[in-house]
């Protein structure tokens, strides 16, 4: 297999921002990983908040340039612990590799991943559509922008969180899920929970830093309404510390490494009675059409990194007002 990389920048339809940063443009790494006339397409879009820049990630997936070169993408599980060996904690090129590795063997085999899996199409979620902090009169104009979708996914952290949901919820009756980004304290939350439940919100997303872990048995045995892991939930050595402690965990295919580590998150997850949601950070449809394949897996999805974004340089899988249309999910530039 030959192993291309690039760094591409991408813009953002809008500012977008959560209570710890502000985002107009993104730089991710993408990946074709090619064997003969058939190429697959990875990505990383890597995150300070985890210590990963895309100059990095770029530099790191170089060193997987021989193990590329003298391996059977079929084999892909044996390449990928390889991999994991040479890249250690680096996780943003591993998820590149995995999900170019993937879907070079799917595309090889000739089948699309979610039909690899054994898995059925039918049962994916709806994706949530997210509406980052802004003034209240900007979150009620994206909120009218997104209006075709049934489940929103709302960016808090502020001052007036509370009076941000009051006011969306007079103007429509999706679903409301809140994202905090560690941006709350236990009495905040706590507080907030039932007046968010009121509101017709389902859940809420890590309200405080990972590093307040112990707080959140308090959180989650008085929160009105269930709370999900994000900054918490990383990569598989996390999830067992993570029952009692919050009612689900969100999956990012680039913070844990990829598909196949991806896998061991859900199952580790039913094992310990934990809900699933699968999400993204800002990234084009090479990364979410990856994680759609695994999408009927979970039971919630927040996939619509590609959708907030004005110039993705790729076609996948797509998206119908919250609809995922996995199909055979194949992934080629525009």
């Amino acid at each position: 297999m030959k192993l291309h990389t690039a760094i591409e920048e991408i813009h953002l339809r809008h500012t977008f921002t959560i209570s710890r940063e502000s985002q107009d443009v993104v730089r991710v790494v993408t990946v074709e990983l090619s064997d003969g006339d058939l190429v697959g397409f990875g990505e990383a879009s890597p995150s300070s908040f985890y210590g990963e820049d895309a100059e990095g990630v770029q530099a790191d997936l170089q060193l997987l340039e021989e193990l590329a070169a003298g391996a059977d993408p079929l084999h892909y599980r044996d390449v990928l612990e390889q991999a994991a060996d040479i890249l250690g904690d680096r996780r943003g090129a591993l998820c590149a590799f995995d999900t170019a590795l993937f879907d070079l063997a799917s595309r090889k085999l000739g089948v699309p991943l979610w039909r690899l899996f054994g898995l059925d199409p039918a049962g994916i979620p709806l994706t949530s559509f997210t509406i980052g902090i802004d003034t209240i009169e900007q979150m009620l104009s994206k909120l009218h922008e997104a209006r075709d979708y049934p489940i929103l996914k709302v960016k808090l952290g502020t001052p007036q969180d509370i009076e941000i949901i009051r006011q969306l919820r007079r103007e429509t009756d999706a679903v409301f899920r809140v994202d905090a980004n560690c941006g709350w304290t236990v009495d905040e939350t706590i507080e907030k929970s039932a007046e968010l439940k009121a509101l017709g919100v389902e859940f809420i997303e890590q309200p405080l830093p990972p590093q307040e872990l112990e707080a959140m048995e308090e959180v989650c045995r008085r929160s009105a309404l269930p709370v999900i892991a994000d900054e918490n939930s990383v990569t598989p050595a996390d999830i067992p510390a993570l029952a009692g402690r919050f009612h689900g965990i969100n999956i990012k295919l680039v913070k844990c490494g990829g598909i196949l580590p991806a896998l061991r998150m859900v199952h580790l997850a039913r094992t310990l009675g934990l809900q699933v949601m699968f999400g993204c950070m800002i990234e084009t449809s090479i990364l979410i059409s990856a994680a759609a394949q695994l999408g009927p897996l979970a039971d919630y999805l927040d996939l619509d990194g590609n959708v907030l974004i004005q110039d993705d340089p790729y076609a996948g899988v797509e998206n119908e007002a919250g609809r995922l249309v996995l199909g055979e999910g194949r992934v080629k530039r525009r």
